[in-house]
């Protein structure tokens, strides 16, 4: 899936002398109070963090009295979705107008009637919601269905994507990667069959060539015998 990415960073965290007994603890809750939110400053929603401490000892900083900073290094896996980007998640609800979506177990996303294209029909099959596949009767989407989809646009603040299954490989994704193997079977197999036909003419080229060799050896002997 695409929007996930990890950064190496370098930072610096100011700590109230009151927290110096358990630097470790208070590093740890600062991180932990910027989790799953959109942050301005790595440009995405801190998903999970490894942190180690570089400063062994700090020293009050002038101007932030009586503030203390410490120098960190941390590794950030970071969730950024930007339009056009492929994204997955799990359809939670569904009506003729919408699917809904839950990305990443706390991301909502909706993707209403107009972003879906054509080929889905919406219909009720055992009273249940789904939208079918006109062109393929295994593709269905309905609630627990896995699928991808692409981004038209995200909204930082409540952390909430407006998706699109207009391009053809965007759906569920179980029938889509099944698709693919499929495909990819079929194109091994007409290599395959294409390597056949062409070192079966090559064959028969090289054997004609002996052919008019020897046609020619033996014509020369003629000419000398004559001679």
């Amino acid at each position: 899936m695409e929007g996930l990415s990890v950064v190496d960073a370098n930072l610096v965290m100011y700590l109230h002398p009151s927290k110096s007994r358990n630097v470790s603890q208070s590093i740890l809750r600062e991180l932990g109070s910027l989790l799953f939110k959109f942050n301005e400053t790595f440009d995405g929603v801190l998903l999970a963090y490894d942190v180690n401490i570089l400063d062994k000892q700090a020293k009050i900083l002038s101007g932030v009295h009586p503030y203390f900073g410490l120098r960190l290094n941390a590794n950030l896996l970071l969730f950024s979705p930007k339009p056009d980007m492929l994204l997955e998640g799990k359809v939670v609800k569904l009506s003729q107008e919408s699917i809904h979506v839950i990305v990443l177990g706390f991301s909502s996303a909706i993707i209403t009637a107009e972003n879906i294209r054509g080929e889905f029909k919406y219909r009720t099959k055992d009273k249940e919601e789904l939208f079918a596949s006109k062109s393929h009767k295994r593709h269905v989407i309905k609630v627990g269905t896995m699928i991808r989809f692409l981004v038209k646009s995200f909204d930082e603040e409540i952390l909430h994507i407006i998706g699109s299954l207009i391009s053809a490989h965007t759906g569920s994704i179980r029938w889509l990667d099944r698709h693919f193997e499929e495909d990819s079977e079929f194109d091994r197999s007409s290599m395959k069959s294409r390597d056949r036909e062409w070192l079966g003419d090559k064959t028969v080229d090289e054997g004609a060539t002996p052919m008019s060799y020897d046609n020619h050896i033996k014509m020369s002997k003629k000419r000398r015998i004559t001679e």
